[in-house]
């Protein structure tokens, strides 16, 4: 990727809240740049959490990256910006990466996570489940692939890394209830609550949308509604900063907003996704 120009601008983004009195303010610092030369700025021990989605090196026609690198260039750029991240990552910080694979190269997010084990503990795995079917009726989406040998495609991985593997998490956030109600008494540990921890496997579907180039004008987006489960799970009272390394068109920053984090801190090589960002912020 070629080294931009620094260009940024901070942004305050007003929402009410509940109870109408003050409002809740997310502080926007989105910058036209290269994520490691960009990081590479930012203080030591600043940032509670990162939720980001890198390139996947899997072919992926984006504007203004080529997504296809030879694997060790690959792995030795992930390196490179995932030092600055640990680097810039408080020592109780939580370090959220989604990654996905192809079923003709179902290796690399693990080649990831070890390229990532002298910097990083692997605290946990967990399964985005995009798709799935119950009995005989499916839910979600997934794209098909047409294949005698590899099945369609319906998850991907999110990673959490820390730099001690002993981050607490608030697991009850995106806690379930109960669906035999006599656990709630059975169990102590429920203290008379009817909610239970979520688990590692996530189903959060993509929107339905009409359009593409319209409603979703990237090529390789996560769901808001999954970085905001990173946020609850790693606790909105303690998530003051948050960034994002590849920005794309904002869905990490939109769930920062919704949780009510702070400041975010966001780069991007691609002009035409950070406008869409902006755009979809309703920041000018």
């Amino acid at each position: 990727m070629q080294t931009r120009c620094l260009r940024y601008a901070i942004f305050s983004l007003y929402e009410p809240n509940l109870f109408d009195h003050f409002p809740s303010v997310t502080r926007f610092d989105l910058r036209l740049e290269d994520c490691v030369t960009g990081m590479a700025g930012l203080p030591d021990s600043e940032v509670d959490i990162v939720v980001t989605s890198p390139p996947y090196n899997l072919g992926i026609r984006y504007q203004k990256y080529s997504d296809r690198q030879d694997r060790r260039s690959y792995l030795k750029w992930c390196g490179e910006w995932t030092q600055q991240i640990r680097r810039v990552l408080k020592p109780g910080g939580s370090f959220f990466i989604n990654i996905g694979a192809a079923p003709s190269n179902p290796m690399l997010p693990h080649e990831i996570v070890f390229q990532l084990r002298d910097l990083f503990v692997l605290q946990n795995t967990i399964h985005w489940i995009k798709s799935i079917a119950i009995d005989d009726r499916t839910f979600g989406h997934f794209k098909p692939i047409s294949s005698k040998r590899f099945l369609n495609d319906c998850h991907e991985y999110i990673f959490q890394f820390t730099k001690t593997g002993h981050v607490e998490l608030d697991r009850l956030a995106i806690g379930v209830p109960y669906q035999d109600k006599t656990n709630i008494a059975r169990w102590s540990h429920t203290r008379g609550s009817d909610k239970r921890c979520r688990g590692n496997t996530w189903f959060v579907p993509y929107e339905t949308i009409q359009s593409r180039e319209k409603e979703r004008p990237h090529p390789a987006t996560f769901p808001v509604a999954l970085a905001e489960n990173c946020i609850k799970l790693h606790g909105t009272s303690r998530t003051n900063m948050m960034l994002d390394p590849f920005l794309g068109i904002g869905n990490s920053a939109a769930a920062a907003k919704n949780c009510g984090v702070k400041k975010f801190i966001g780069f991007e090589i691609d002009e035409t996704y950070l406008s869409e960002a902006k755009r979809r912020l309703q920041l000018k």
